[in-house]
């Protein structure tokens, strides 16, 4: 199939400088609903324990798998791009998305809803590298900010929006229409996507390693899953698996180091020699741990202990999640314009200051104040992530590009699972051993949800020392073109 953006995609989406690509628009939509359902059943979970007869711990691998599912998958994603045509991904990725949301809303047991679950997890696993490196691919360097904050707005609101969603959704019914709802939005824009979307770049040939899939999946899938296994209390075992993982994960940058000789490799590790790359990587970790452990704690506090119902939390977060997302384009312009430095740094502060913020929650911590809190936490995220991705990207060469957007991927959804095991493991410790001292359970709870933002807290300090490392801008490979306009 040919088209003009197979010959010189660089030079086709020059032309509409300051319009964002049609096919960006697409991906971005896709990618929305897909990463919405990361976080679309933590609102759910009580309802989904009475109905499927589960306890928390159990309900919570609805949202556990699928993280390791994505952790599991996207390693193979970098490779996967670039041996495929893009239509091709997207088909790929939106059937299986579709397949996954058909599953769960019918699913007649939890078994086969986390079946469903990581069915739906393995498409939105193809779906954020697909975006990233079309992108990539498709704006030229002067542009990137703007388009990335609008990319940004999709990968950082879906999440925060996810459970005001399913809070307004569940008012009118059962946990199955979560996935009612979403099915048709996601078959129209899979439909509409495969008549629009053109093929950008060539695919080349390839055998794949096996032996790196299995390594990647297990390394990256065990530690998320040792991680989470630090709940139940034994320890043992879960030090055990998270082990395991990172041997696995040792094996498997081994195997990637010795396949770049012959430059076939899974993932490639080339990317992380740039530094720039290399922080904001790290940067982005961190801050994803901050911002999921928070996200978790929030809806528990409200509705555990404030007593709200799904609904009228939803309504609390959702000022916070739009505010990011209104925000993402105009921090992109600002990107484009000043460079990284003059809004990741203010960003990393509030960060910290709203996770402070958040230690200081009481039985009666007036709403306003942690609507404010929440909100300030998703205002400075949104100026901390358009920046970090589109200079840790940047300063890729555009070879490299699928597999620096897999790494980072890989890395979201690894420390969205470090973030929450942390925070679950740390709140329920504490207030099991407050409870079993004779505290009241209402107190305990609060107790440990108040060390668990502790946690978060003290991460966020590392995200302003990192901050404090990112240049400007990412003058390297990646930005030629960018400078040539």
């Amino acid at each position: 199939m040919s088209s003009p953006l197979l010959d010189s995609p660089a030079k086709s989406a020059a032309t509409v400088s300051g319009r964002t690509p049609a096919v960006i628009r697409l991906l971005v939509l896709a990618t929305f609903v897909v990463i919405l359902n990361e976080t679309i059943m933590i609102n759910a979970m009580p309802q989904l324990m009475a109905a499927l007869q589960i306890t928390e711990s159990t309900a919570q691998w609805l949202s556990t798998a699928f993280m390791l599912t994505m952790a599991a998958v996207i390693p193979v994603t970098g490779w996967f791009l670039q041996r495929v045509s893009t239509r091709h991904a997207y088909a790929t990725a939106m059937s299986m998305f579709l397949l996954g949301t058909a599953l769960a809303t019918i699913a007649p047991s939890f078994e086969v809803l986390l079946g469903a679950r990581i069915i739906q997890a393995s498409g939105t696993a193809v779906m954020m590298p697909l975006l990233m490196t079309t992108l990539m691919q498709v704006v030229p360097g002067s542009d990137r900010g703007r388009v990335m904050g609008n990319v940004t707005l999709a990968i950082s609101v879906a999440p925060a929006m996810g459970p005001a969603v399913s809070g307004v959704i569940l008012q009118f019914g059962s946990w199955r229409l979560l996935f009612a709802v979403v099915f048709p939005i996601a078959a129209v824009i899979a439909w509409r996507g495969l008549k629009q979307l053109k093929n950008i770049g060539e695919p080349r040939s390839g055998t794949v390693d096996w032996f790196s899939v299995v390594t990647a999946a297990a390394g990256f899938g065990g530690l998320v899953y040792g991680l989470s296994r630090f709940e139940s209390g034994d320890v043992r075992v879960a030090l055990g698996i998270v082990a395991a993982g990172l041997i696995a994960i040792a094996v498997f940058v081994v195997r990637q180091l010795s396949l770049q000789k012959r430059g076939v490799p899974l993932m490639d590790l080339r990317t992380l020699r740039h530094r720039t790359y290399t922080v904001a990587l790290i940067l982005m970790s961190v801050s994803f741990m901050a911002m999921l452990g928070s996200m978790m704690l929030l809806p528990l506090y409200l509705q555990n202990i404030r007593e709200l119902s799904a609904l009228q939390t939803g309504l609390l977060v959702m000022p916070g999640g739009l505010a990011m997302g209104l925000l993402g384009p105009t921090v992109g312009r600002l990107f484009d314009r000043f460079g990284g430095r003059v809004l990741v740094i203010p960003g990393a502060i509030g960060i910290m200051l709203s996770l402070a913020g958040f230690t200081q929650i009481t039985m009666t911590m007036p709403y306003w104040q942690l609507l404010g809190l929440h909100a300030l936490l998703m205002v400075s995220l949104a100026a901390t992530f358009t920046p970090v991705f589109t200079l840790g990207l940047g300063a890729v060469p555009p070879h490299l590009y699928s597999h620096g957007s897999s790494i980072l991927s890989t890395l979201q959804q690894v420390a969205a699972a470090i973030g929450t095991a942390l925070v679950i493991t740390v709140m329920s410790t504490r207030a099991d051993a407050l409870k079993s001292a004779g505290v009241a359970d209402a107190v305990a709870s609060l107790d440990g949800m108040r060390l668990a933002f502790v946690i978060g807290a003290v991460l966020s300090v590392a995200v302003v020392v990192t901050a404090l490392l990112l240049p400007a801008r990412a003058d390297n490979v990646g930005e030629h073109e960018g400078h040539a306009h």
